[in-house]
């Protein structure tokens, strides 16, 4: 984990991570499920490069979208809970404000 972060008690942080790798493990399932479900239609080498066109999109978006920093990490929440890839109970325990700032920004 990274050093602490001002503002971030060593409790928050072991929240934070905790619900960070529960989203990533849903985006990971709900990829896995998009997948399966594409790959029934494969018939034809246009159909294999479509998969793996996307293949790549979807790990350049997870990529990208699961870096664990704490110094952004209310925005990734934010858009983590919009997308119901985490729900914003699974965040108790962080600071109140916290909670707040992840949830108005989630409306957005």
């Amino acid at each position: 984990m990274e050093t602490m972060l001002e503002g971030w008690t060593v409790s928050e942080q072991a929240i934070a991570r905790e619900a960070f790798d529960r989203a990533y493990g849903r985006a990971v399932d709900k990829l896995v499920v998009e997948v399966r479900s594409k790959s029934e239609l494969l018939d034809s080498a246009e159909t294999v490069w479509q998969l793996h066109d996307y293949l790549s999109i979807e790990r350049h978006t997870i990529e990208g979208r699961f870096d664990f920093r704490l110094d952004g990490i209310l925005f990734i929440f934010a858009s983590l809970v919009k997308d119901h890839l985490l729900q914003i109970q699974e965040l108790a325990g962080l600071d109140a404000e916290k909670l707040a700032k992840i949830e108005a920004m989630s409306r957005f």
